[in-house]
């Protein structure tokens, strides 16, 4: 049962809120509203007995009760006129001077500021002084007021109604107040009101009020339907002035009492009816909530808990209450991913509000909340997450859905343990309304708000959630958080096993596109490939459009990122349902083809001109292309344009993932580049640098040792496969394991590597540590030359960094435009993904590609402009290519490097 009795303006209020949240209500909410034809007037400067002025407390002993004024209603007139005036007292510590003064419209001729200092001054030393009393008159309006809620601000606003009375009652205050002989104050306001009345008037159905003469608020079926409905909510009642449909002429309280009263009898009649109706129902609810109440003091545990942090910016500040240990389904969903079972006291329910004022003037309440302190995704066993997800919804009546997760990773021992358990990375999502709102043809209520951010919780705001945590099994609920942290960052057992989950493909895999090979021969006489890939024929165009231009693939290292026929979706197909004709190079860097003497340049001298030859021989040398290039193959194709051995002529675009002619990856890698690993390894494999990845291959002991040197390299996320771990070893995590599918991780391990050729490691070695593209002796021969790189370029990095930073197309970006400003360039950055799941994640094709095919058309229809370009504006000063951010990595290096030595030298002493 729900009562509302806020008063006319609280109880409209919650209902116009109520409403905008979804409940079903009449559109007379907030019509009927009536002042009760209440207007206040002042007098003062009487010399007539009229004891209105409040008692002090010394003077209530020596006056009698009977002597006594008020103690708000003194006395009353009723006029013929049709309306009844009422004296009332003002306790003693009212302000007068204010009220007449301010409310009042100021002075009125003969009775000025000093005589109100004067006659204060009596009253204060008890002298005779001259009287004053209110006068508040009462009658009937029209009842044609309305009360409105405003959208941006969430208040109340209001019309007042029509009082035909209202000269009639000035000219009784006049009558009054000159028999009295006294100055009269009449109010500045046209109708000034003691006595609110209506807003959620009683009515026979929904078309001419908001709620039945019992008080219980009508249903309609449809949000805003005009039709009349008597249906009503369940147990939803209004008990207060705002039923009553127009003015009663006289004081109300009596009037609301008893319409109070009546709304009681009706709840009481409805709720005996219902249980003659339904006794076995409401004997076993009974049961179940005391079940429930037994149960609840047995196994919940209360906490409390303050995040604070920044969300697209704005601050936010999450206040949260959470039960563990009473919610029996959590539904967080993926449950193919999910990995064992979470203990019932890790899991429970969240309450709270999170306080977001750049975005909602209001507190964004939690409607439904769950939270999961040890889940598990099935793709990354030796993760443990801690899940948060609440549904929140404002005032204004938007909702919004936020998601949180802390992410705790066994990397280095748990040396970021502490900052993986008090962060929690959210995404907040704004949920479309039903009924979309628009201004000027735009819809502005509804526009699609998903920002992300990240909150966090200090250390003495983790001491206080501990010491006012509540419920009797609270030691073990830290027990079981404890060991399952301890199983994460110092046990680092697996939850699960990924190979299990693998075994059982329950996906129809669908054929894939027949292609062409073609072995090439480069100048240098090595042996490379394309494999080409045709569209379908019968793709319909638009009469006179022209065939998209062909479009070239180049891999990172060693691994496919483009074709992977296990994957119901890779950009292959994407490009061929888009009707592009796709080429994928597989340069001496592929498995297919590996040498064991060979540098990128050789990649950018050799294979990517021989390829477009190829192209070029098949289509005409007039034929232009777009190319894609991922990592190592986007250095060797930044390194062919501006080294001149390929021309810009012949390329329509460029678009690039997390790579570019710029190179900057994370500092741990960028450490293990700084320190000689490569060049021991080197020395370990000796003259044949090309090792066998899979674990059944044959291989010497040069090739096992460095693979076993390499599984114990410390990554930040663990895989219990063991060509994982090795090549994670050689290059640092390539992906995040939640991102891609089993089937992608089983054919990135098993199947497409057979064979890693190492030979090209110490020029990326070179390349890492400049940051930029160098050759193979190390110079920078390549950034002089920026008028090689003619074309429109697109370079894509992930937001969640893992071996490349973002830096590195964000460097790239104002290098062409600063150098080529009259092409298009773009640059995104696309949340939740690390390096390689760009091409190869599960929703690469929702979130990645699309980017890919509206560049590849905006390019073409560039092409098709005159002059073929488009200018976007000019870059001021080489300082925009962030040389002032590289001192901040050079220091962290050359710390660690200092560190490494003087370690050394002690080892050594």
């Amino acid at each position: 049962m729900r009562f509302f009795a806020a008063g006319v303006f609280g109880t409209t209020k919650i209902l116009f809120q109520s409403q905008r949240r979804g409940l079903r209500a009449s559109e007379k909410l907030g019509c009927g509203f009536s002042g009760n034809g209440n207007n206040v007037a002042y007098v003062a400067g009487s010399r007539a007995p009229l004891n209105a002025y409040g008692l002090r407390k010394n003077q209530l002993p020596n006056i009698s009760l009977q002597d006594r004024p008020g103690p708000a209603i003194s006395s009353s007139y009723t006029s013929s006129l049709g309306f009844t005036v009422q004296t009332g007292v003002l306790p003693t510590a009212y302000s007068y001077l204010i009220f007449k003064g301010i409310v009042s419209y100021g002075w009125p001729p003969g009775y000025w500021l000093l005589h109100g200092l004067i006659d204060k001054v009596n009253h204060l030393i008890s002298l005779k002084a001259n009287q004053a009393v209110i006068l508040n008159t009462m009658g009937f309006d029209l009842s044609n007021g309305k009360i409105t809620l405003d959208e941006k601000t969430g208040e109340i606003s209001f019309t007042p109604p029509e009082d035909p009375l209202l000269s009639r009652k000035i000219q009784t205050f006049q009558r009054l107040a000159e028999r009295l002989g006294g100055v009269l104050f009449m109010s500045r306001f046209r109708s000034t009101s003691v006595h609110l009345l209506g807003g959620c008037i009683a009515a026979v159905d929904s078309s001419s009020g908001v709620c039945n003469p019992s008080g219980q608020v009508f249903d309609t079926k449809i949000p805003g339907d005009k039709i009349s409905s008597t249906e009503t909510h369940p147990g939803l009642y209004v008990c207060d002035g705002s039923l009553v449909p127009c003015s009663v002429g006289i004081n109300p309280s009596l009037t609301i009492a008893i319409i109070a009263e009546h709304v009681s009898r009706s709840l009481v009649r409805e709720t005996l009816q219902y249980k003659a109706e339904n006794p076995r129902i409401e004997s076993s609810f009974f049961e179940k909530s005391a079940k429930k109440a037994v149960n609840f003091g047995k196994v919940s545990v209360g906490i409390s808990e303050t995040m604070t942090g920044f969300v697209g910016g704005m601050k936010c500040i999450a206040h949260l209450k959470m039960e563990m240990g009473v919610a029996e389904d959590m539904g967080f969903g993926g449950g193919e991913r999910k990995c064992g079972e979470t203990h019932s006291l890790l899991k429970g329910k969240v309450g709270g509000y999170i306080v977001i004022r750049a975005l909602e003037r209001e507190n964004l309440y939690i409607l439904d909340g769950k939270v999961d302190m040890c889940s598990v995704d099935c793709r990354s066993p030796y993760t443990q997450y801690m899940h948060y997800n609440l549904l929140l919804v404002s005032a204004s009546g938007s909702r919004y859905i936020l998601e949180g997760k802390k992410i705790m990773n066994p990397y280095l021992l748990g040396l970021y343990a502490w900052k993986e358990l008090t962060n929690l990375h959210i995404t907040l999502q704004k949920i479309a309304q039903n009924e979309p709102k628009f201004r000027n043809g735009n819809n502005f209520e509804n526009e699609k708000v998903e920002l992300s951010g990240e909150l966090h919780v200090s250390a003495l705001e983790l001491l206080k959630s501990l010491v006012t945590m509540k419920g009797n099994q609270r030691g073990r609920f830290i027990f079981l958080l404890l060991r399952s942290i301890c199983r994460t960052y110092i046990l680092q057992r697996p939850r699960g096993c990924l190979m299990e989950h693998i075994q059982s493909p329950n996906v129809k895999q669908k054929p894939y596109p027949p292609s062409l090979h073609h072995d090439v021969i480069t100048e240098d006489r090595v042996t490379i490939s394309c494999r080409q890939w045709r569209p379908d024929e019968n793709i319909w165009r638009w009469d006179g459009e022209r065939k998209p231009y062909p479009v070239l693939l180049i891999n990172g290292h060693s691994t496919e990122s483009f074709w992977l026929p296990t994957e119901q979706r890779d950009l292959v197909r994407t490009l061929l349902e888009n009707g592009h004709e796709t080429w994928l190079l597989q340069t001496r860097l592929h498995p297919l083809h590996p040498s064991n003497n060979f540098t990128i340049e050789d990649i950018a001298k050799y294979d990517i001109p021989a390829a477009i030859d190829k192209i070029c021989e098949i289509h005409g040398q007039a034929q232009k292309l777009h190319a894609i290039a991922h990592c190592v193959g986007g250095l060797a194709l930044h390194m062919s344009l501006l080294g001149g051995h390929v021309s810009a002529a012949h390329f329509a675009s460029l678009s690039c993932t997390n790579t570019s002619m710029f190179f900057k990856i994370i500092t741990s890698s960028l450490v293990k580049m700084w320190l000689p690993l490569i060049p021991m390894s080197m020395a370990i494999l000796g003259s044949y640098r090309t090792i066998s990845m899979f674990e059944t291959s044959k291989q010497g002991w040069r090739h096992s040792l460095l693979k076993s040197i390499a599984c114990m390299v410390p990554r930040y996320e663990r895989c219990n496969s063991n060509e994982c771990s090795a090549f994670s070893g050689f290059f640092g995590n390539t992906y995040w394991h939640e991102n891609i599918t089993p089937t992608m991780h089983h054919f990135l391990n098993k199947e497409s590597l057979p064979r890693l050729p190492m030979a090209a490691f110490p020029h990326l070695r070179k390349i890492c540590i400049n940051g930029f593209i160098v050759n193979s002796k190390g110079q920078n021969v390549y950034l002089a030359h920026p008028e090689r790189m003619g074309l429109h370029t697109l370079y894509i990095s992930g937001g969640r960094t893992l071996l490349v930073t973002p830096e590195t197309s964000n460097l790239a970006n104002k290098y062409m435009r600063l150098h080529q400003p009259g092409f298009v360039h773009k640059r995104v950055v696309v949340e939740g993904f690390g390096h390689s799941d760009l091409l190869i994640g599960e929703e690469s094709y929702k979130r990645v590609f699309p980017h890919f095919l509206s560049h590849l058309k905006t390019a073409e229809g560039e092409e098709g402009k005159d002059g073929g370009v488009r200018s976007i504006g000019k870059i001021g000063s080489w300082e925009c290519l962030g040389a002032r951010d590289l001192g901040f990595e050079v220091r962290v290096i050359c710390g660690v490097l200092f560190l490494f030595v003087l370690l050394c030298y002690f080892l050594c002493c």
